[in-house]
């Protein structure tokens, strides 16, 4: 087995960690918790929502595993690069012709 590379872990946490600040799930999670009436069923919120996110993340991974040993990798990032520059200038132009 090899070992755990710790700067790719911590560079995975953090992002992960700002991409989940404010999104829906959060915002999902904080409003479960607010109609939580007990501190046990708070922790029960939390324990749902980190399964939750550790499942996800596994499914993510494991598919983006068997992606790449199909596909090259540069296309995979190039791929995401262009879809990501798309959804920022739609969003953009979106937000230009609202205003």
């Amino acid at each position: 087995m090899r070992a755990m590379d710790l700067r790719l872990a911590l560079t995975t946490f953090v992002t992960v960690f700002l991409a989940e600040l404010g999104d829906k799930t959060q915002l999902a999670t904080f409003t479960l918790a607010t109609g939580a009436s007990t501190s046990n069923a708070r922790w029960s919120v939390f324990a749902g929502s980190a399964v939750a996110l550790v499942l996800s993340s596994l499914i993510a991974v494991t598919l983006a595993d068997q992606i790449a040993r199909r596909v090259n990798v540069r296309w995979l990032e190039g791929g995401a690069g262009i879809f990501l520059l798309g959804m920022g200038a739609y969003y953009l132009f979106g937000a230009i012709r609202g205003s």
